[in-house]
């Protein structure tokens, strides 16, 4: 069994929310949703391989009533999906880690991952 989960420096939670990730030198904004998010980065479904280790521009609505939190961050895993289905062939599992997240979007986030751990508990 992965224990990856267990050496993360900020908890994650399955917390799906809409997200728009855009590299930092690139014009195409991607729409997506997140699998989990942590005060260190999110896991995401993109269309789109960015590539390992490029610096992104994101958007994140946690649907919380709240303006999108702005923030840039850096991609430190891709995994191609392999679904059966062939309308999510092209998929990638995206591993953003987060830079310079001010203090207020990290009490926002935080306030979402504690409530969703507090369910599974």
């Amino acid at each position: 069994m992965w224990d990856g989960i267990n050496r993360r420096r900020f908890p994650r939670a399955d917390y799906p929310c809409r997200f728009k990730v855009r590299q930092k030198k690139g014009k195409e904004l991607l729409e997506a949703r997140t699998e989990n998010i942590g005060c260190g980065g999110i896991c995401a479904i993109i269309g789109k391989n960015l590539g390992l280790f490029s610096d992104v521009e994101l958007e994140v609505d946690l649907q919380d009533n709240l303006p999108p939190i702005k923030a840039e961050g850096t991609v430190v895993w891709v995994v191609r999906r392999h679904e059966i289905k062939k309308d999510r062939a092209g998929y990638f599992d995206t591993g953003v880690e987060f830079k310079n997240l001010d203090e207020k979007s990290i009490s926002r986030i935080e306030a979402i991952v504690n409530k969703c751990l507090q369910k599974d508990e």
